[in-house]
């Protein structure tokens, strides 16, 4: 029976991106015969996945140089999307580690996404030197994972199907919506964009937040969206007009967000600015993974364990766990118990 498997891009304090995959099987060995140490923690680049069930950590995917920042797993938990610092996003086969493709650029890679049906996916880079910050879509090859990106035009010395640009600084986070007819975008201008995929140009754009964006996450129906901000508030946002619905408040840097899949309750990490954390308690530094109720945008919860930053927050598809990733170098997995199932009927 197939298992559910956290997979954490972990960068210079492994706290980048969360994702939690549906479908993954036990087919990576978690004990090959000569396992490398692990390697320090200011030094690994290396995603990692662990069962959600036990938290039995299976293996590691060995092969940028930089500090990875977000990931991807597609529909069928076959495929891993990672964006590095080291300036390349890779193809993985989630299976065997084998990494099936590389993109090369001359910039940081910054966020990956792949789209619906996983046949493409879009990879930004960031401004840096005289390069300007952009989207690139690539094709992926599902047949043959390890010739994805040889179709199309080539730019740069990498295969593209298309490079939307006209924008300014980072782009933090990448969606595909409407059938992947259209490509939402959050950056660090705090304007939430709208691209159409087919002709690269921007159908709509909003500043929602006076701060920079940090993450982006569908519902699951796919009609709104909740996107973080170091403005201290989340925010749903209906991901056709890009009008803000609703605003949670967090009193604090909020670096990332989710939706619950089932029960009407968003979900909000953040805390103080990791340069400040040593002067602070974990508690004065609001490191909690926060519960705001969907529709009246109160609080009704909080979890308490990190004493660090919660940068990646993700929900398991059936809503009956949660994980967080935090500055302080550790991923934290969080079952809910009845009570929380009987609170939601009553909400939902």
């Amino acid at each position: 029976m197939p298992r559910e498997a956290v997979f954490l891009s972990r960068g210079e304090l492994c706290d980048r991106s969360l994702f939690l995959s549906p479908f993954f099987s036990a087919h990576l060995d978690p004990t090959p015969p000569h396992p490398p140490p692990p390697p320090p923690l200011f030094q690994d680049h290396n995603p990692n996945v662990w069962y959600t069930e036990d938290g039995r950590r299976l293996g590691n995917y060995v092969g940028h140089n930089g500090a990875v920042s977000t990931c991807d797993v597609s529909r069928d938990s076959e495929l891993l999307l990672t964006g590095s610092a080291d300036s390349s996003a890779k193809l993985w086969d989630v299976k065997s580690g084998e990494c099936h493709a590389t993109w090369s650029f001359d910039a940081p890679c910054k966020a990956v996404a792949f789209a619906l049906g996983d046949e493409m996916a879009a990879l930004s880079t960031d401004p840096f030197m005289s390069r300007e910050p952009a989207i690139h879509l690539v094709a992926i090859d599902r047949e043959d994972p390890s010739s994805s990106g040889k179709s199309g035009r080539e730019e740069e010395g990498t295969m593209f199907l298309r490079k939307l640009t006209g924008f300014k600084g980072r782009t933090n986070r990448v969606m595909f919506t409407d059938g992947n007819a259209c490509l939402l975008s959050a950056g660090e201008d705090g304007i939430l964009r709208r691209w159409d995929v087919e002709t690269g140009q921007v159908r709509d754009e909003a500043e929602i937040a006076e701060g920079p964006l940090t993450d982006l996450q569908l519902s699951s129906d796919g009609t709104h969206l909740v996107v973080s901000s170091l403005d201290t508030r989340a925010r749903l946002v209906d991901a056709v007009s890009l009008e803000v619905l609703k605003t949670y408040q967090t009193g604090t840097n909020a670096n990332a967000a989710a939706i619950h899949p089932t029960f009407p309750h968003v979900l909000v990490g953040g805390g103080q600015e990791a340069s400040q954390v040593t002067t602070t308690s974990s508690r004065a530094g609001k490191f909690e993974a926060r519960f705001f109720h969907t529709v009246y945008a109160e609080e009704v919860g909080n979890v308490r364990g990190h004493f660090g930053p919660i940068n990646a927050v993700a929900f398991t598809p059936d809503g009956r766990s949660f994980a967080t990733g935090g500055e302080d170098g550790y991923v934290r997995l969080h079952h809910f118990d009845s009570d929380y199932f009987k609170l939601g009927s009553r909400e939902a």
